[in-house]
Order: structure tokens, then sequence, then C-alpha cells
């Protein structure tokens, strides 16, 4: 059974979110504050974190960062009352995988926790290859780095993996639709305009060699020329 942590600092909202979980048959570990979060965190070895954002002690995308840099592909559910764009895209950022606006319902919660339990599948071993090749670009993915000419450009974990799935699919068209559901989830207009922040990130670092190009392709996604 799916072991969820749960970090909350409303102790009335985490007490109603864990008792609705654990009667749907999850498994919850709870926290009131980040700093226990992430003890629990390294304790327990959760299916999935869902997390609010503002939390004392170590707020969410802090957490977030944190558990990042410890695990790159357990899924983060941020909950919370800030939805400006800034705030979205800083937890995409960050690792996170969801975002849900409070208030909610918790069938919404446990629709969003089972889809992100569904798509995840534990990560294969290393290719012993090194780093990727993208013209004069080596790409480090396992540690998100873009290197040019001895110079190194430290990516965000949703950058690195954006930049991995156009390389898989280079010279080919990669479906928009496709790397919003892999990478956000759902390929709503909000998480959109999030995508065509990262695009336009990754243009920047790869702005140096003209052979290297990330093409929109009208109506259906993107193609990365190298």
């Amino acid at each position: 059974m799916p072991t969820v942590l749960l970090i909350e600092d409303e102790a009335a909202l985490g007490m109603i979110v864990k008792d609705s979980l654990e009667v749907r048959g999850f498994t919850v570990q709870y926290a009131a504050d980040g700093e226990e979060g992430l003890r629990l965190f390294r304790q327990h070895c959760p299916d999935i974190v869902v997390a609010d954002v503002m939390m004392p002690k170590l707020d969410g995308f802090s957490l977030a960062e944190q558990i990042r840099r410890e695990n790159p592909v357990l899924p983060i559910l941020f909950l919370t009352a800030r939805s400006q764009p800034a705030d979205v895209v800083r937890g995409f950022e960050l690792g996170g995988n969801d975002y849900l606006k409070k208030p909610f319902s918790m069938d919404e919660l446990i629709v969003r926790i089972k889809a992100q339990l569904n798509r995840f599948t534990p990560p294969a071993a290393p290719a012993p290859s090194g780093p990727l090749r993208i013209g004069r670009y080596q790409f480090d993915h396992p540690k998100q780095k873009l290197l040019f000419e001895g110079q190194a450009e430290e990516l965000t974990h949703r950058e690195a993996e954006l930049l991995k799935h156009l390389y898989d699919q280079r010279n080919q068209v990669l479906a928009r639709g496709a790397v919003l559901q892999a990478l956000w989830g759902d390929d709503n207009f909000f998480n959109g305009r999030s995508l065509d922040v990262f695009i336009t990130r990754l243009r920047r670092y790869l702005r140096h060699d003209p052979q290297v190009q990330i093409m929109n392709v009208r109506g259906i996604g993107y193609k990365l020329i190298a």
C-alpha cells in the first residue's frame, strides 16, 4: 500500500487529509513543519510527498529543493493558497510534479496522488557512456549540467528533464501535449505557459552554438535540431 508523506502546518486540515487518505488505503506519515517533514522523508522513504508551500521552519519550496538533491524522481505535490504564475513556475523548477490550490476536494487530491503514483517508475541504471552530445555542448543529465567549452550551466530539475525529452526526440517533433503530460501531469493552458518559459530558457542556454536550435512546430510541439 502506498506511503504518503503529508506535510501541512494547519493541524485541522492535516488531520482531515490524513484520515481521508488512510480510509482510502494509504499509509500516511504526517509532519506539521518542513524540518519534521524532511526528517520523515529520510526515515520512511515515502512513495509520494504532499506538502504545503507556506510552512514554519522550512517552507515547501526549500523542502522540495532538499528532497530533489537526494531523490530526483520522488513525486512531489504542492498544496497551497498561492497561485501566482511565478510561484507555480518556481515550484515546478524545483522539481514539483503537481500543484493543487486550496481549498480543494479530497476526491481531486486522491485522483492527483494516484496519477503521480501511476506515472512513477524507478529510474534505469545510469548509462556508462557519459555526457550526451548536443552540437558543441555536453549534457550531463544525471548531474543537471550543460557544458560548453569548459563552462558549465547548472540546470534545474525540470529544465534537465525537458532537455532530455528533446534530446531523446532530436531532429524529430516532440509533441507538446506529450511532454506536458510527462513532466507536468496535465496539458492545460496554465501548464502550457510554464512550458513556454522553460523552452525560452533552454534556447538561451543553447544560444552559443548556431547549429543547435529548438524550433516551434506550429500546432504540434517542438523539434531540437542538433
